[in-house]
């Protein structure tokens, strides 16, 4: 086997075996007689504009750094990056395989390879790699993935300078949360970070550990509830969680964004018993900036009445309510209005969320009429969506509300539903506050506030939502006020501007005024 290093001026010349240790690792640039991976690949080389020695920056350190150019961009020859930033590079014959090895982790790419492979995951380059002046040159976002995600690099190109700049993060000190939901078989672990961490899964038959690859970890102060039959322990130290697994156990993972987490789904291993059958989640879908559709729930309806009171049914008034809206909105915004029922029907939570997501709502947004035990109780309040809820008020109506789910409120595809909602939940937020003030203002009601709770129907809906309850039925003088077809207008006319004034913020464009007034 031949052994290569770098010399001081950056070229690579066949030297006797020698290591070094820098950066944490053992430095190995070598060529090993491993068979060449996929030699029947599709060829994806690119035409190659230019060449020549550019300059790396790293700390006080400067080096030459053969570099080419395509129409995709800048490439860099990866054995001196190597050199400097650490790993393991083996190269296969013929030089059609390399294999990159950073701590544990192993990257497999090649001249020609669109892709790059660590494990059984494969992702898309911008472009082929290719042979040039040094050996193979990478482009910019294979060096992010093999050193920035796991070693913390951040890499910057300047072509005037024809400079590439490459400096290390700091140490991380993250906070990390741990819940654990168990439900019909399922034990679903949910790992929250405040932002994207650098970190390595290790699965094996009987534990799972993320590792932490230049940040550390700050389990937070937790007593977390029994983990139950199929997880054994979860051990957080600052370097690693590790989850101990019951024998003849199977853990499926993924990642969710904003907040990011890490889940995995535990189930019983019935390999030869036929599939595992999964809870779907709605699926992900790239946004269009702005308000085209909107949804509107009006609340129960069919053999589930809502709220009673002063001769007045909650199901006939939302959706009296919600015809006026669709109408209003389509008058004065000019929207796609899509109501998920029309009728005095029975509609399931899950069926309206599946609806919604179905017609592709910009905007969701359920009504209703309260209802309290003491008739004092006065106003209008807008829930979002959250596993949390704001206060021991907004879980009661929440789970009041849920019943007719017919499922447990905090089963494994709510928690599911509720992972996927929360990329709306800034926008949701933002919304339910622009309903609130306009319907504070506008009919002098009582501020009951913007407030949060786990409502089924908003958990299922993949876009920014809300629940509005409209007043109270129960208190004597709001019965009064909704009995008003003039009064249920001014409502109407509150949830029109908040419409125009969310969507406005979103389009970036001024509020539109409504052409009409039931005033």
């Amino acid at each position: 086997m031949q052994r290569i290093a770098s010399s001081s001026g950056g070229i690579l010349h066949a030297v006797p075996t020698r290591v070094r240790a820098l950066s944490g690792f053992l430095i190995l640039l070598a060529i090993s007689p491993l068979e060449a991976a996929n030699p029947a690949a599709e060829d994806h080389s690119l035409e190659v504009l230019e060449s020549g020695q550019a300059v790396i920056h790293l700390g006080t350190r400067s080096r030459p750094l053969p570099y080419s150019r395509s129409l995709g961009g800048p490439m860099f020859a990866l054995q001196p990056l190597v050199g400097l930033l650490g790993g393991e590079l083996v190269i296969g014959p013929m030089q059609k395989k390399h294999e990159l090895r950073i701590g544990d982790a192993a990257f497999l790419f090649g001249p020609g390879a669109i892709t790059v492979t660590e494990g059984r995951e494969i992702k898309m380059l911008s472009q082929a790699p290719v042979a040039g002046d040094g050996g193979l040159h990478v482009p910019l976002d294979l060096l992010e993935s093999l050193y920035g995600n796991l070693l913390g690099y951040e890499f910057a190109w300047h072509p005037g300078e024809r400079t590439l700049e490459v400096e290390r993060r700091p140490l991380r000190e993250l906070p990390v949360t741990v819940d654990v939901v168990r439900l019909q078989g399922v034990t679903t672990l949910v790992f929250e970070f405040p932002v994207r961490p650098r970190y390595r899964l290790d699965k094996s038959a009987h534990a799972i550990e993320i590792e932490m690859l230049g940040d550390r970890l700050q389990p937070a102060s937790q007593r977390l509830s029994s983990t139950g039959a199929l997880v054994r322990d979860i051990v957080m130290t600052s370097q690693s969680i590790r989850i101990e697994l019951a024998p003849q156990t199977v853990a499926q993972d993924y990642v969710l964004e904003n907040p990011f987490r890490i889940v995995f789904d535990v189930l019983r291993d019935r390999s030869g018993g036929g599939p595992i059958a999964r809870t779907q989640r709605p699926p992900a879908r790239t946004r269009r900036r702005g308000v085209r559709t909107v949804i509107i729930d009006p609340g129960h309806g069919g053999s589930d009445p809502g709220a009673r009171g002063g001769g007045m049914v909650e199901k006939q008034l939302t959706l009296e309510l919600a015809k006026q809206l669709e109408a209003r909105l389509k008058q004065a915004l000019n929207l796609r209005v899509v109501l998920t029922r029309a009728t005095d029907t029975n509609i399931s939570l899950d069926s309206r969320s599946a609806l919604a997501n179905q017609y592709k709502g910009d905007l969701f947004i359920s009504l209703h009429i309260n209802a309290s035990p003491n008739s004092s109780a006065r106003g209008a309040e807008t829930y979002f969506s959250s596993f949390e809820a704001s206060d021991t008020a907004a879980m009661r109506a929440a789970a009041a509300d849920n019943q007719s789910a017919g499922d447990p409120l905090f089963d494994l595809q709510l928690m599911l539903w509720d992972l996927a909602q929360s990329r709306y939940l800034g926008q949701s937020q933002s919304f339910a506050g622009l309903v609130q003030a306009e319907l504070n203002e506008a009919l002098g009601l009582r501020n009951r506030g913007v407030k949060q709770a786990s409502f089924r129907v908003l958990l299922g809906v993949a876009m920014p939502a809300v629940l509005v309850e409209l007043g109270f039925l129960s208190n004597p003088s709001e019965q009064k006020r909704l009995r008003d077809s003039q009064y249920r207008g001014d409502l109407v006319d509150s949830l029109v501007r908040a419409v125009s004034r969310y969507k406005a913020q979103i389009e970036g464009s001024p509020a539109m005024q409504p052409a009409f007034s039931s005033r």
